[in-house]
Formats: C-alpha cells, structure tokens, sequence
C-alpha cells in the first residue's frame, strides 16, 4: 500500500493472472502485424511509393468507388435502419440476418453471389444490358456495386442501434404538433441519431475503401477502371514488395484515423436524449405571479389563440382502457389513478399513437378518428418535456407551427409571444440542457399551445420540478388553461394539482372509469383507496353491517351511518381525526385498537405517525410534534389508537 498524507491508500483489485496473461498475448498478436509493416516499411523511397502513377490513379478510383458506395449505402441503408428499428413486422429476424450476411460472408463468396445475380448471365444481368445498356462486371460501377454490398451493413446496424436507443416520445410529441411522419424523420430522428449515423457512414467509407475480395471477383482487376488502392496492392506484392508495404501503410493510417475518430463510439448512441442541466444554467426565474399577462396575439386562422375557437370532446374508448368522455370546451381534467390504471394508455389512444387503446374521438364538430396524429390537433406534453436539444427555445415553441405550414418569420414572431406570456421569452436563444427544469416545462407548454391544439394532453407536466418552482409553474398554468378553447386532460399524482388545475377528477382503476366528479366531491368521498391515500387520508374497504364494516384487511369498524348491510364500501378516516394514547383509552370513541408504531414523518407543522395491529388494518394519525414528544412516541413503541364513529366517512362502491 501508498502513503498517502500519512495514511496507506489500498490499490484497486488485482487482475488475475490467468485472466492477463491471454489477454496480453491477444494485444501482442494484433499489434506485431502492424509493427511488421511499420519496420519494413522503406521510409526513404515512401513518397516515391505512393506518388507513383499507378498508386496515384489506383488512390483516385478508390475514392471514387468508396465515396460512390458511402452514398449509395446512406441512400438505401438510413431507410432500412429506420425500418428494423421501428416498424414491427414478421421476418425482422430473417431481414436483420440478410443485413449481417456480407459482414460475415468470405468476400469472394460475395463477389460469386453477385455475378449469379447482377452478370450477363446473372438473374438481373442480361435485363440490365438489354433495357438500360448497363453491364456492370468489370467496370467501374461493378466495383461500386461490391463495396456497396460489403459495407452498407456497417451502417444499418450502427443506426438501428442509435435509433433504438432513442426514446419514441420525441418523435411522438413532434407528431402531436402537427408534423408529418417524413418531417418527424429528418428534423428530430435524424439529428438526434447523428452520431450513430456518423459513426456508420465513417466505418461504412473505411469498409468500402479497403474492400478487395468481391471487387476482384465480380469487377474484375482493369487499371484505372477496377483496380482500386487495395487490387493494386495485391499486384505490388508481387512486383514490388517494397512499394506494397508503404500503400499498405497508406490504407492502415486512413483506417487507424477513421477509429480514432469515433473514439470507440461503433454504436453510435444517440445524444442528449434527455434534458440535462448545464452547470452555467440559472436558478428558475419567476416572474411575478399578480402581473398581468402581456396582451393576447390574434390570428386569423380558427383554432389560433385569441380566434374565439371553442372545442368541445367526446371520446369514446375501447381496449385496455374503456370509457365514454365527453366535456365542454374550456374544462380541464384531471386523470388520476394506481400505475398501471390506464392514464397514459387514455392519453396516446387520443392521439392514435397506441395498438392497446382505439378512440373514436370528435373534437368540436370534427371527426378525426380516422386522421393521423400530425392532423388531429391534439398537443402532448410528456412528463419531462421533451424539448428537441438541437433546437434553441425559441425554435422549439415554433415547430409546431412550422409543421403546419406558417411562414419561418410568422412563426418566430408568434412563439416569441408565447414564451414571452409564459415568462421565458429571455431564454428563446438557449437550448435545453441550458434552461432549469422548470423553464424547460414552460417552454414545453408554451410549445403546445403555440401549435393552436383543439385538445391539450398533459402527461405529469410539474413531476420532475422543486416544490418552489411548481407552485409558479402550476399558477402559470393555471393562468393559460383558464383561456384555453379547448379540453385539457391532465395526468397527476399530486393532490393539489388536481384540486388546483381541474374543474373535473376522472379516476381509473384497471383500464375502466371508477369516479367522475369535481374536485370537491372526489376529496370528500373518494370511491378509491388509492385516491384517498393520494389525499391523505386512511381508507379501508370492507362490507356493510347493520352496525359499521366488515373490513377486507379483517377487523370491524363501528361507524355513525351506513349504507344497507352488503353493500361494498369504502371507510374513509382523516388522519387528524385518529387519536394515539400510550394507555387504553376509554370514553366516547368506539373503535379502539391496539398497535404498534412503525413509521414517524414530518408533515408541515405536523408529524404522521404509522401505526400497525393485528386487530385493524394500518392506520395513519397526525399529530403534533408537543404530543409526539409527551407520549414519547418512536418506532416500536406500543400505543392504542381511537376513532369515533361520527368521524368515519362511509361510501358505498
């Protein structure tokens, strides 16, 4: 061991000997062939070698055939890719072995298929000849064809493997925005696959550049119609051994300088597909929440904001989630409910982005079930945004209305508007990585509904935001859906957002439709326990007694009024309303219970104190902490707990 300051440092764990060993031998064994041709090769007569008119001539057709191949591979290979990693269909496997096949094939075996398929007496071949007069052995266009065949394959693993690992939504949330599936495709795919696309082309052109096999067999070896860097080698060799080493050379340096510069990156992963803060990004700004907002831009398109459009929904949902929805314009909804309840699912069959859902959707007096996403008006913001990272936020919040086929200056100006009316006009010129969490969801927002939407989807739009800055995004929020024309729904798990933002309360469970209310009524009678424990409060199902529940999790509990006996209902408790005493209680309250305390949390001002027993299901109490302390309350302490009947809140399921 180190000193280090006068304490021992510990090395890193040993590499076994048996582990590197072998793997020093396989260094030693790719790296002496590369010395061989370093220390034999004639650095004297080097320039010579490679000025020569044939290895100058020879040098030219390769470029031209590499560079000829590279396109022809971006051409049909960037179209290939897209479909092994996104469109499912039957026979991917067989199509994804076709595209290995050549990186695995002896190249003469290559160079033999195809002359059977594209030579004069091939499949294609005398076709070729006699309709368009094009015989490719043994010409140059041959060689093309060969270096194509063995090098594209580089390219369409290394992008499906970057657009695989490129989250759907961006896409998605482009479509939401109006646009179509090709303008999706070459203004958010394929800049955010650029370094896999990269990485392809540049192993793609060195492939091609060195290929020599199936050139040879199918184009045949002519001087300065075939004969590429590589065929001439070939011949040096047997000429002018000298000379061969130093092209040799040549080729290996181009090869070397190719992986080198993708720095190992042979997959090509997508970058910055999410939002990460820079470290010179600011603190959130907010604005002040009482200033009024600057004056509405009118358009006169219907649908713009400030037009007067008003849409109303009526959406009717089959599959995984089943449901009748229909609201007035301006309402918004908020659509609460366990993982797995169906929120999401409800949002993407509105937008027909899903197989599990179908929604016959109308939206005002248009019928757009059978349009695809980019036509149907309906806006998505996902949980984190999705903000494009190539695009400042400026250029963000006009994409929608590019899409949609407004002038590039008409389309700056208006969302200039809506970053300024949502406080981050400042921040147009930046990109994402460079706003915080809470200007980035106001740039998304401000993006939705600059693409003139006649239904809005927030998915968890404040989840990933500071307790500070969503209570100032949520007014801001607040603010812009009060003169929105349309219907918003909402996606939440916090409480406050759904009593804050919603006129309405939709809760699902298990795909189907359990409540439909105001926020009022859904707080003070929930028909779910998840939806209490959402609020707050204890929530316990059981059936109906003559005298109180017969409660699921086994006890009784004896309530003040109750729905006929067998009736399924659902025990509400507030937590304030539970009593916690160290000795049994006596007196007025009829439902007692001994228990033990598992859980202390802070709450506000105030403590939450879980209290587990054989004899009830658990049981949350809130308290304070003067009385924490008098009772001497920590986890494992015995303590009995009481609730009065009047205080039990009983709905019927």
């Amino acid at each position: 061991m180190r000193r280090l300051h006068g304490r021992p440092t510990r090395r890193g764990p040993r590499t076994p000997l048996l582990l590197a060993v072998p793997a020093l031998l396989a260094v030693a064994f790719l790296l002496l062939p590369l010395v061989g041709v370093l220390a034999r090769t004639e650095w004297g007569a080097f320039g010579a070698h490679l000025t020569g008119p044939a290895t100058v001539e020879s040098l030219t057709l390769s470029l031209v055939v590499s560079f000829w191949a590279l396109g022809l591979s971006l051409l049909l290979g960037v179209p290939l890719a897209w479909l092994l990693a996104r469109v499912p269909f039957r026979g991917k496997a067989v199509v994804r072995s076709l595209v290995l096949l050549p990186m695995v094939l002896p190249p003469t075996v290559g160079g033999v298929a195809l002359l059977l398929a594209f030579g004069r007496r091939g499949l294609l071949g005398p076709w070729l000849e006699s309709t368009f007069g094009v015989t490719l052995p043994f010409h140059t266009s041959g060689a093309v064809v060969a270096a194509t065949f063995v090098s594209m394959p580089f390219l369409v693993i290394s992008l499906e493997g970057a657009l695989a690992g490129l989250r759907p939504w961006y896409e998605e949330t482009a479509a939401s925005l109006g646009a179509s599936p090709v303008r999706v495709f070459f203004t958010v795919t394929l800049p955010m696959v650029a370094p896999g696309l990269l990485a392809g082309a540049a192993l793609t052109w060195a492939r091609a550049l060195g290929e020599f096999g199936a050139t040879i067999t199918f184009a045949g070896n002519l001087p300065g119609t075939t004969q590429t860097l590589p065929l001439q080698v070939y011949l040096l060799l047997q000429e002018e051994p000298e000379a061969a080493t130093s092209v040799s050379l040549l080729l290996l340096a181009i090869a070397m300088a190719v992986l080198l510069a993708l720095r190992g990156n042979w997959t090509g992963t997508p970058a910055a597909t999410g939002r990460t803060r820079s470290p010179d990004a600011p603190v959130e700004e907010v604005s002040d929440p009482a200033a009024p907002p600057p004056e509405e831009a009118t358009h006169p398109e219907d649908g713009a904001p400030g037009a007067g459009g008003r849409w109303a929904l009526h959406a009717e949902v089959d599959g995984f989630t089943e449901l009748v929805l229909s609201a007035e314009p301006g309402t918004t909804i908020a659509v609460v409910g366990p993982n797995g309840a169906g929120k999401t699912t409800l949002l993407r069959a509105l937008l027909g982005l899903t197989p599990r859902a179908h929604a016959v959707l109308r939206l005002g007096g248009t019928d757009v079930t059978d349009l695809p996403p980019h036509r149907r008006q309906v806006a998505w913001v996902p949980q984190d945004g999705a903000l494009f990272p190539r695009l400042s936020a400026l250029a963000n919040t006009a994409y929608g209305l590019r899409a949609r086929g407004v002038p590039r200056a008409d389309a700056r100006r208006e969302a200039q508007r809506w970053l300024d009316r949502l406080g981050v006009g400042h921040l147009a010129h930046r990109r994402p990585a460079q706003l915080s969490g809470g200007q980035a969801q106001r740039v998304a927002l401000a993006r939705a509904l600059a693409a003139r939407p006649r239904l809005l989807l927030l998915d968890e739009p404040l989840a990933a935001l500071d307790q500070t800055t969503r209570a100032h995004v949520r007014h801001t929020l607040r603010r812009h859906l009060a003169g929105f024309g349309g219907v918003c729904l909402i996606v939440t798990h916090d409480p406050v957002e759904a009593v804050s933002l919603a006129d309405r309360v939709l809760v699902l469970q298990d795909g189907r439709p359990l409540q439909d209310a105001s926020p009022a009524e859904v707080s003070r009678h929930p028909r779910s326990p998840w939806v209490a424990r959402m609020l707050g409060r204890n929530a316990w199902p059981g059936t109906a007694t003559a005298d109180g529940l017969d409660l699921d999790g086994g006890g009784t509990l004896i309530t003040a009024e109750q729905p006929p006996p067998g009736t399924p209902s659902l025990a509400i408790i507030a937590p304030e309303a539970v009593a916690v005493h160290r000795e049994r209680p006596g007196g007025s309250p009829r439902n007692v219970w001994p228990g033990t305390v598992r859980e202390i949390t802070a709450s506000g001002s105030r403590l939450r104190v879980l209290v587990t027993s054989d004899l009830a299901p658990a049981l949350v109490a809130e308290i304070t902490p003067q009385a924490a302390a008098e009772l001497g309350l920590a986890d494992g302490v015995p303590v009995w707990t009481g609730v009065k009947a009047t205080e039990v809140t009983v709905v019927p399921l």
